[in-house]
């Protein structure tokens, strides 16, 4: 919906909940989606929301740990991570679509998509006081999210889940690593902290498989004061065990889902209804956001979207056009979480070690795979 935002075009957004969403997913945008969201005009959306920088990561594995930056030094000052609070970020974007004269942003329920003849001419939705509407557009962008209801008529989704991640927020308390995010390499699956505030620190700890201990009957706070607080950097153990204690504890599939679209006449499916990678490495809203510039690219000269057939064999080449940043973001993803997993496997705890001490190498070592 962004993209097509300041080149005059009506659009119509409905949102399920305009409420400030509240989710653990989503904190933290990588450089090169903050260069995105320059490239789209947006880069206020990280401005007035408590917002910290990122520099890079800290690794820490068996004691030891090591600082990898981002290759930084060519760009300007500002150009770094962005870690927020994800449901901040989304009402920044909001307020900045609804300002545009050319948008209507409205809260409702898509129901489904309105086909005909094999195009998709629009969406049926309910309102918020639970009329059921229909609207149409030669163009409907579906961007329902991982748990998407309307990807099933327009891709062939193949849903992995290979973890699920525990949240919790950890308060005033100091990373080792000001400003970066940090990766503990533990034992079964890594952990992951990194800042969304001047005073919280996110933490995510990665359970493997689709089963997590349970909250409710208290296995989960056992789970993470025995099995995890022991592997936490020592200078934030504290506070973790006064997080878990304090117990707001929510938990997110990890989902993982290649881009196997139909190219359908009329509609378009993006974000991560379209595609997905496990979340270790953080790359969701770049490939968002650089698929955003893609398509708005492809959609600029074209002055009528309403021959859906011709519009839809041109559009054919944002799949080909979005591989080169897609798959490389989305490879490494699931190469390094499979590979910084603990595992028996004497090769895979060799091949875990060397990938930890390649990388501490630092220089041309680290800034490759960064």
């Amino acid at each position: 919906t962004w993209c097509k935002l300041q080149d005059g075009r009506r659009v119509h957004v409905i949102e399920r909940d305009l409420t400030e969403p509240d989710r653990i997913v989503g904190e933290l945008l990588q450089p090169g989606g903050y260069l995105k969201l320059i490239e789209l005009g947006l880069e206020d959306c990280v401005e007035e929301i408590d917002a910290q920088k990122v520099f890079g990561y800290a690794l820490f594995k068996d004691g030891k740990h090591t600082r990898l930056s981002y290759p930084l030094e060519n760009f300007h000052s500002d150009v770094s991570g962005r870690s927020f609070h994800n449901g901040r970020f989304i009402q920044r974007m909001r307020e900045k679509a609804a300002s545009l004269p050319n948008v209507r942003l409205e809260q409702g329920t898509v129901t489904s998509l309105l086909e005909e003849k094999g195009t998709i001419r629009g969406v049926q939705y309910k309102t918020k006081d639970g009329r059921e509407l229909t609207a149409f557009a030669p163009l409907t962008i579906v961007c329902d999210g991982c748990f998407s209801n309307l990807r099933r008529s327009l891709c062939n989704p193949k849903v992995d889940v290979p973890s699920c991640f525990v949240g919790l927020v950890l308060e005033n308390c100091h990373l080792p690593y000001s400003n970066h995010g940090h990766v503990i390499l533990a034992d079964p699956s890594p952990i992951l902290f990194y800042p969304i505030s001047s005073t919280e620190v996110r933490c995510l700890v990665d359970i493997p498989g689709e089963k997590v201990p349970s909250i409710a009957n208290g296995e989960m706070t056992n789970y993470l004061k025995t099995i995890v607080a022991h592997q936490v950097p020592p200078e934030i153990y504290d506070s973790f065990v006064a997080a878990v204690d304090k117990g707001n504890i929510r938990t997110m599939p990890n989902r993982s889902m290649p881009a196997s679209p139909y190219p359908t006449p009329g509609a378009l499916l993006m974000g991560d209804a379209f595609n997905m990678r496990h979340p270790l490495t953080g790359g969701g809203m770049t490939v968002a956001l650089s698929d955003i510039v893609v398509l708005r690219d492809l959609l600029r000269p074209l002055r009528d979207l309403n021959d859906g057939p011709n519009l839809c064999k041109y559009l054919e080449s944002f799949y080909t056009l979005r591989k080169p940043v897609a798959s490389t973001i989305n490879t490494l993803a699931g190469a390094l979480y499979k590979v910084f997993s603990a595992s028996p496997d004497q090769a895979r705890k060799e091949m875990r070690q060397a990938c930890f001490d390649y990388l501490s190498l630092g220089g041309v070592f680290s800034t490759g795979p960064i």
